[in-house]
């Protein structure tokens, strides 16, 4: 009876609030119909296998670490960097009445500062109750001068401190005494950040499960009643924290989920920095995320008009989150608070958090008094007097994540082992949210230049029309991708004595009739990231599955196949030829890197363009256009050790057609 009042409850909420995504969002919506549609149809298989049953405290106890390695891994915290000295540093300290600041820095990994505030309550009896609260994107800059996060959520530090807790508030990343970046792929243009695997937010954990570290130093903690919140940025890495260390045995996140129904659908991913996410190679939906918290207790708080946290979103995540609590047997340990109000720190959130840990660590229900305030200039909070020259903080984006170290093997069978592990690994981490072919091809007519038009839909989702060049009796089929124009027209006509021409064109992602609005698709790009793909990923996985159609179809089925493609669709077609047999890649101004190139889901921890390129001339013939030499040294020492450098020519004359 209870599970069917929550439920009831649950759907109330969801129809009565003002909190309709749909009218708090409209700006978001995507205004493409196919792409819309294709959103909307990816985010619903992900939400539809997002968890599936718990039915046990037994079953539980078996998933959760395998879900905990998975996002361990999408945090860029697989394997877990290692635990070395924190060089923990008291640099000042604030008396008051009723408790004391401590003003402190540590080092997360070598040359990788956090500062913090620690409020200590005086006359403690032993050791207390202990509070980790994450920062939000609120900073406090002056003149130039960053005095930290932790100036700006003092009130709640000075709160647990009055009501018995210890409490440490950590700076984030990004807003912190050092400044860092959380909008790599926001703002800036680091796509590479995919790539690399990498997001602020396993940064940001990664902080905060060395703050329990240092914490667990600490005479007055105890170590067995650890507590995480934070409110917005801060929520979303509470949820990080908790699911990631088991040592935080209570959690009330603020405002910090939602599913992935708002984030890509409703268009809330506009709204949060890269901080917010995982880079999300195993295809989750949030309420994966939320569940690592099962069984210890956990309070999900928002408001009822958030629009970066829509209410429906957070009501979907706590129901199923509710099933497993449910399942397992603790479903007193999950709670649910909605407040009114907009996206805001207000005090009808604070005394439920205060009130939840009471409950739990404290096993008491005693009345709440003191509001939180802040008492103390920002100044007086600062942990350095001089920053450190030493710092990595700033440009950690480049090293907190690994990449792959790739040697020139030594032998034909390493090199063997190494390509067939590279493989795989793209297939599973890369190119994992492929769905399989079903590509059909069909002939519709002939347009006024006399062209053959073929349809073909992908299992991609994305429809495709195909120009098509036809002489009577070609030699050879040509794929010609993403060149401009006037390239596309002259080598129409060089090739179309003896080669049947295709076009394949990828148009840009629309966002209106309107001319191209960059920052909107920007916007749609990340969108790609949260389903566990990128659009370029997306575009090798169309490539693959067109030039099956084509392998298909009787008139091209026995022709040699050729790809001419630059720029970065250059190197779409040389992944995409890794992945279903090309006899012959023309690659104009091929990228040398993944860092100035497409990026694909964590293809850096994987494999570079070198490699690749090594891959794909063993099994095609490929020319490089407009390429230097000494881009392309290794492979081409690499198909000249193991025999196939006849198929690698770099900056030679253009060639009739496929060998």
């Amino acid at each position: 009876m209870l599970a069917q009042s929550m439920k009831a409850i649950a759907l109330l909420l969801a129809l009565v609030m003002p909190t309709s995504a749909a009218t708090l969002l409209p700006q978001w919506k995507v205004a493409d119909s196919n792409l819309a549609s294709y959103f909307a149809t990816r985010t619903a298989e992900l939400s539809k296998n997002c968890l599936g049953e718990a039915t046990s405290a037994e079953d539980w106890k078996q998933r959760a670490p395998v879900l905990r390695t998975q996002l361990a891994e999408m945090l860029g915290l697989s394997p877990l960097p290692a635990r070395g000295d924190l060089k923990a540093t008291v640099t000042g300290r604030l008396d008051h009445d009723e408790f004391t600041v401590e003003k402190l820095h540590f080092q997360s990994r070598p040359q990788l500062y956090v500062t913090a505030n620690i409020y200590i309550p005086k006359r403690l009896t032993g050791p207390a109750p202990t509070v980790l609260y994450v920062c939000g994107h609120s900073p406090v800059i002056t003149n130039g001068v960053s005095y930290g996060t932790k100036a700006a959520y003092q009130h709640h530090g000075i709160w647990f401190a009055r009501n018995g807790y210890i409490c440490m508030i950590v700076d984030t990343l990004e807003s912190g005494e050092i400044l860092g970046q959380h909008h790599g792929t926001h703002n800036q243009n680091m796509w590479w950040w995919n790539s690399r695997g990498y997001t602020p937010a396993g940064v940001e954990t990664w902080n905060g499960m060395r703050a329990l570290d240092y914490l667990s130093t600490r005479p007055e903690v105890d170590t067995n009643r650890f507590a995480v919140t934070g409110r917005s940025g801060g929520g979303a890495q509470s949820w990080h924290i908790t699911a990631m260390d088991e040592r935080i045995k209570c959690a009330a996140p603020v405002a910090g989920i939602t599913d992935l129904e708002n984030h890509v659908v409703d268009g809330a991913v506009e709204g949060h920095c890269d901080c917010m996410y995982f880079v999300n190679t195993h295809r989750w939906d949030f309420p994966q995320l939320a569940a690592l918290a099962a069984p210890r207790p956990l309070l999900f708080c928002n408001t009822d008009v958030d629009s970066i946290f829509p209410l429906d979103g957070v009501v979907r995540t706590h129901a199923k989150i509710r099933d497993v609590y449910e399942a397992i047997g603790v479903k007193e340990n999950l709670g649910l608070v909605i407040t009114p109000g907009p996206h805001k720190d207000t005090q009808e959130l604070q005394v439920p958090v205060m009130r939840w840990f009471n409950q739990h660590l404290r096993k008491t229900n005693t009345l709440i008094e003191n509001a939180a305030v802040k008492l103390f200039a920002p100044q007086a909070l600062k942990v350095f007097s001089e920053l450190p020259s030493d710092s990595i903080n700033s440009n950690i984006h480049f090293s907190f994540v690994e990449a792959a170290k790739l040697p020139v093997p030594a032998t034909k069978a390493e090199w063997i082992a190494q390509k067939n592990a590279a493989l795989k690994t793209l297939s599973e981490k890369s190119f994992g949210a492929w769905r399989g072919s079903n590509a059909l091809l069909e002939r519709q007519g002939t347009d006024h230049a006399g062209r053959i038009v073929y349809s073909v839909r992908t299992g991609q989702g994305a429809p495709h029309s195909l120009l098509v060049d036809l002489p009577k009796n070609p030699k050879a089929l040509t794929l010609i991708v993403g060149l401009s124009p006037s390239a596309n027209t002259q080598r129409s006509r060089r090739l179309l004595s003896d080669s049947a021409v295709v076009r394949l064109d990828f148009p840009r992602l629309r966002t209106n009739d309107a001319p191209a609005d960059v920052k909107k698709e920007i916007q749609l790009r990340r969108r790609f990231m949260l389903l566990g793909e990128t659009i370029d990923s997306h575009r090798v996985g169309d490539m693959v599955q067109v030039i099956a159609a084509l392998r298909s179809a009787k008139e091209f089925s026995k022709l040699p196949l050729r790809i001419e493609a630059e720029g970065d669709m250059a190197v779409n077609a040389l992944y995409a030829s890794l992945f279903t047999p090309v006899d012959e890649l023309v690659l104009t101004r091929l990228p040398n890197s993944h860092m100035n190139g497409p990026d694909y889901l964590n293809v850096l921890r994987v494999t570079e363009m070198p490699r690749a390129l090594a891959m794909a001339s063993e099994r095609s013939h490929v020319e490089l256009r407009e390429a230097n030499q000494s881009d392309w040294a290794e492979p081409m020492e690499i198909a000249k050790k193991f025999g196939w450098e006849k198929h690698l020519r770099i900056n030679e004359s253009q060639a009739a057609g496929p060998r």
